[in-house]
């Protein structure tokens, strides 16, 4: 070869290389764009709200095992790192907060009620750090409650508003026209269901015949003397929100049953499981509404096949893995983006995205899900049976 075709060949393999080393360095698959998108879980395993943290986490970490499987998110794996609240103790989840935050978590999960969550929220959004509960089911999950800041907050529960609204069409649909609503106080969720349920009643043109109100958590007393004034109503339907796990339901629906009283009872998703049914007398009449049957007999294969893998025991475990779809999406169309501020305007403009629990949306008003499915689940003699769905067509003030 002669001395200037040597030369020629030299230089173009230089210019390759050049040219391979340029593109190395602004590649999207170098190292650095390889980092792990880091979410920290904030969750309560033993306390009041166990039965709705623990299987919504552990159906989470099936689905990021899964979306790793196929190469993440951007070519990004999902790393999650989780902390213990312990029953939601104030001092403990905001510790949990910092400890997450501190460790690099670029997303924070918490759990599913916002009066317990704020203090994890709150940690995270003055950092401006996206917050994410899988199941809080109201629209202070955003700036109603948590200010400028709050956008940075979201839910993949169903908000109230949308939740008793789909309850009240599900009455109407039953035939049932009196309706008596009795209203645990003890969460602004419970309280927010059964007002959205009176204000799409009224329009639907429904009657109320009776408002009685309780308090979960102790309130033993307060629940008795509720179920002996509404024992005197006649109603089609008693409409209440609460959960097995934090007292009331158990007394509520068999003080009922044990006086004879054969109403229909509807509750929200709160109620969903057979955790808390009685022995006797067997629960009977007893509707709820909630995301998903773990009960074997969902509509979707793929949430019945999710729901025997984690051994869930109320519908809510769909949320986790909702959530985590929801976060991988945000992230794909701010093109890796996960800076609080961008997810969150991304979020914000969520409209029927598709997930494992349904479409969800969102708007810069309501940070929590609206215009889901529900599943509606009736009890008899202790067996729960999914017997329909229900979307809600309208969200009423309240």
């Amino acid at each position: 070869m002669s001395r200037r075709r040597w030369t020629v060949v030299a230089t173009a393999v230089a210019a390759v290389v050049a040219a391979g080393a340029a593109m190395a360095a602004t590649s999207p698959t170098t190292t650095a764009a390889k980092k792990p998108i880091v979410i920290g879980w904030a969750f309560d395993s033993s306390g009041a709200m166990a039965p709705f943290d623990n299987p919504a986490l552990a159906a989470a970490k099936l689905r990021i095992s899964q979306l790793n499987a196929r190469g993440g998110v951007l070519r990004r794996k999902i790393e999650l790192r989780t902390c213990d609240t312990q029953g939601n103790k104030s001092d403990v989840a905001k510790a949990c907060a910092i400890r997450l935050l501190g460790g690099g978590a670029q997303v924070i999960m918490t759990t599913c009620d916002v009066e317990l969550a704020a203090p994890v929220v709150q940690e995270a959004i003055n950092r401006g750090v996206l917050a994410v509960a899988p199941c809080i089911g109201t629209d202070q999950m955003g700036p109603k409650r948590f200010g400028t800041k709050g956008r940075l907050a979201f839910s993949f529960g169903n908000v109230a508003q949308d939740e008793g609204s789909a309850m009240a069409q599900y009455a109407w649909s039953r035939g049932w026209r009196k309706a008596a609503l009795a209203t645990d106080t003890v969460i602004i969720y419970f309280r927010n269901v059964v007002q959205a349920f009176e204000a799409r009643w009224k329009q639907l043109g429904g009657k109320i015949v009776a408002s009685e109100t309780y308090q979960s958590l102790g309130g033993n007393n307060n629940v008795q003397n509720a179920v002996s004034r509404l024992n005197g109503v006649k109603a089609d339907v008693i409409v209440t929100s609460t959960a097995g796990a934090f007292g009331a339901l158990s007394t509520l629906v068999s003080g009922l049953r044990s006086l004879g009283n054969k109403t229909p009872i509807l509750n929200s998703w709160a109620g969903d499981g057979t955790y808390w049914l009685p022995k006797s007398p067997k629960v009977t009449n007893y509707w709820f509404v909630t995301f998903a049957s773990s009960f074997g007999d969902d509509p979707s294969k793929a949430v019945n096949a999710l729901a025997k893998k984690v051994h869930a025991a109320t519908g809510g475990f769909i949320t986790g893995p909702s959530a985590i779809e929801g976060i991988t999406t945000a992230i794909r169309r701010a093109h890796g983006s996960t800076r609080g501020i961008v997810l969150a305007k991304t979020m914000e403009k969520f409209h029927n995205v598709p997930t494992i629990s349904g479409k969800v949306s969102f708007s810069k008003n309501l940070h929590t899900v609206f215009g889901r499915r529900y599943r509606v689940i009736r009890i008899q003699n202790n067996v729960p049976k999914v017997v329909g769905t229900i979307v809600a067509k309208v969200v009423p003030k309240i």
